[in-house]
């Protein structure tokens, strides 16, 4: 399958003072079939050490880390002779030998003619807790499960995707049927690899539903075999209660939907080993607009999404005859589907820094404020083709933004400063933004 983010391994591969590079991500969404495909691809050799299979790997690094040491202890381990310009060196799963964690500012300081690159599916909760961290020495590229633009790819090919980045959407408009179609598949597919390959190849729902359904399960058992043991609890009932949360008209984070009498200060930690394992997406209020937009963040207030479309509605049991009900999918939940696809898509696109605004007597939410460093961009996701946006034309006349934008089901059109774009094109916001 094809994804972006080997486009940024080439780049990294390319430049000529590249550092160590670390894949942050949560479990399965194709970490370690993205460094295997590149080492393919890009090199003419490459090793691969799984830190969590191979005990004789974890004993190399309990002694000094001298690189030359290092080389020599893989080098006889896969029997493979390391040339630093040829060779790509693959750490998985890091976060079980902090040791070969630490290990990076070595290469980095001292070798830093070879190429490495690793992951870790818990990285963030090993680094949570504690473990030594080359800080500065190391590189870091997210990978997220399959945008709706890589399952395109996937299920409809190459030339509609490339109709979506030319932007021509007088013609895009004469396939809007395809892209519909696309759409309503992944709100129910979503972007997992593994559910993505099988779709793709079988056009068969249910079977994409028991991988989801072993896919969460897989996540509960990380909450029972990682997390401490005294949070365990608070986590499930965090991660169970999303659907419900995301079903509100405010789909603010309520605790008391958790339990009655729930605070945050009872459930911060639960919350933050979701987050660090990659599994939620938090974003926080603000409760005005300016430079730099963080200053205005409330964290008190925030929305959770879930990593994935596709499990979130696994989790609330979407059944797939609901794809067959016109543009019903898109409103389902209240427009849930909706606001968790749109967050999804600005995670993996760009990880673009993401927030939501309400004023303060809560009569004013526009769903998402992107902040792209130089533009603060407000957008407001309509699940339908219903353009009422009460909030947004308020939001406009108080804080005058340079270009508003409104996703929903309605085809392409720009007034003055508002854009309307089809939920489909979600890929190209950056590029609108700036061609406005």
């Amino acid at each position: 399958m094809y994804r972006s983010a080997i486009e940024k391994l080439y780049e990294w591969k390319e430049r000529k003072a590249h550092k160590p590079l670390i894949i942050e991500g949560a479990r399965q969404v194709g970490k370690t079939w993205l460094m295997k495909e590149f080492g393919k691809q890009a090199y003419s050799e490459r090793v691969y050490i799984n830190f969590d299979s191979d005990p004789d790997m974890k004993v190399l690094f309990e002694a000094d880390l001298k690189v030359e040491r290092l080389i020599t202890g893989i080098e006889l381990y896969t029997g493979k002779k390391i040339d630093s310009d040829n060779t790509l060196i693959i750490f998985d799963e890091i976060q079980e030998v902090p040791r070969a964690l630490a290990s990076l500012k070595y290469f980095c300081e001292d070798a830093p003619q070879y190429h490495i690159i690793c992951a870790g599916s818990l990285l963030g909760i090993a680094l949570h807790e504690g473990t030594s961290f080359p800080v500065g020495k190391v590189e870091f590229l997210k990978l997220c499960p399959l945008s709706f633009y890589e399952f395109l790819h996937a299920t409809e090919g190459e030339r509609f995707c490339k109709l979506l980045a030319q932007q021509d959407y007088s013609l895009i408009n004469a396939f809007k049927h395809i892209y519909v179609n696309a759409l309503k598949q992944y709100y129910f597919v979503g972007g997992m690899p593994e559910a993505v390959q099988c779709f793709s190849k079988t056009k068969d729902f249910q079977a994409v539903r028991e991988i989801q359904k072993r896919i969460l399960f897989a996540y509960e058992q990380d909450f029972s075999k990682h997390a401490p043991y005294e949070i365990v609890p608070k986590i499930r009932m965090i991660w169970n209660s999303i659907p419900a949360q995301l079903a509100k008209e405010n789909k603010k984070f309520i605790y008391g939907i958790i339990r009655d009498g729930a605070r945050s200060k009872d459930f911060e930690a639960a919350l933050m080993w979701l987050s660090d394992c990659g599994l939620v997406h938090k974003l926080t209020r603000v409760n005005s607009v300016g430079f730099p937009l963080k200053a205005y963040e409330d964290w008190r207030a925030f929305k959770l999404f879930l990593v994935d479309i596709g499990l979130l509605g696994c989790m609330s049991n979407l059944h797939q005859r609901t794809l067959l009900n016109g543009n019903d999918l898109f409103s389902e939940f209240k427009g849930a589907l909706s606001e968790q696809y749109v967050c999804q898509q600005l995670k993996a696109t760009a990880d673009i820094q993401t927030y939501y605004y309400t004023n303060d007597r809560g009569s004013c939410e526009v769903d998402f404020i992107l902040d792209l460093g130089n533009a603060i961009i407000p957008l407001e996701v309509k699940a339908e083709i219903n353009l009422k946006a009460k909030s947004l034309k308020t939001y406009i006349d108080k804080f005058n933004p340079q270009t508003a934008l409104r996703l929903s089901m309605a085809d392409y059109k720009k007034t003055d400063k508002l854009i309307d774009l089809p939920l489909y094109a979600v890929s190209e916001i950056l590029q609108a933004a700036e061609n406005n």
